[in-house]
């Protein structure tokens, strides 16, 4: 995708350096729209104020998986890997990346997850969280802050912006398999919050 803009950069930021920020096409706009009841009064206020965050519910458009921050780029490595299947959009909030997925993926995974005896027997796992039918997430705003208003990296950004009408997402497999192999060559220490 052309709009993969996750950051590989590694060690200490210069404070100058701001986080690159995705932006989201007209059509990705559509899409995130069209999970509200009420898609004109997004698009209304997105062209009154482009900088908004926006509530919107989750369980028919897309589910999202919230990962902490150090799991999920590890879980984005591998599926962004040559031989790994991509992601549908990924946001980043505070400390937390969210993975936008298949609708019904918030009810299948934490079972999926079980299966795998996901934090059994002392393995630790990070706390994962799924928002799907009667869920609703904070998107960030469609446009990234221009440089000189914001000179930290945003609350809310976008690493991968919706771009089309009918983005591909991930299903409950796909994320059960990068969360896996996330685990497997992470490391993560219990208690572990990202």
């Amino acid at each position: 995708m052309s709009s993969r803009t996750y950051e590989t950069h590694h060690g200490p930021r210069p404070a100058h350096h701001r986080p690159a920020s995705a932006f989201v096409t007209l059509p990705g706009s559509d899409w995130l729209a069209s999970a509200s009841r009420f898609p004109r009064s997004v698009h209304a206020l997105w062209a009154e104020s482009p900088l908004s965050t926006v509530v919107l519910p989750c369980g028919t458009v897309f589910d999202v998986i919230s990962a902490p921050a150090l799991f999920g780029r590890r879980m984005l490595d591998r599926l962004w890997a040559p031989s790994g299947p991509g992601t549908g959009p990924v946001a980043a909030q505070r400390d937390r990346l969210l993975l936008f997925a298949a609708p019904g993926t918030a009810q299948r995974l934490p079972a999926l997850l079980g299966w795998e005896e996901w934090g059994r027997g002392g393995r630790a796992a990070p706390p994962l969280l799924y928002f799907g039918t009667g869920d609703a997430v904070t998107v960030p705003p469609p446009c990234p802050a221009p440089e000189e208003a914001e000179p930290t990296p945003p609350a809310s950004r976008w690493l991968v912006a919706p771009e089309s009408r009918d983005p591909w997402l991930p299903g409950a497999d796909v994320l059960l398999w990068a969360c896996v192999r996330a685990a497997r060559a992470g490391g993560v220490p219990k208690g572990s919050t990202g």
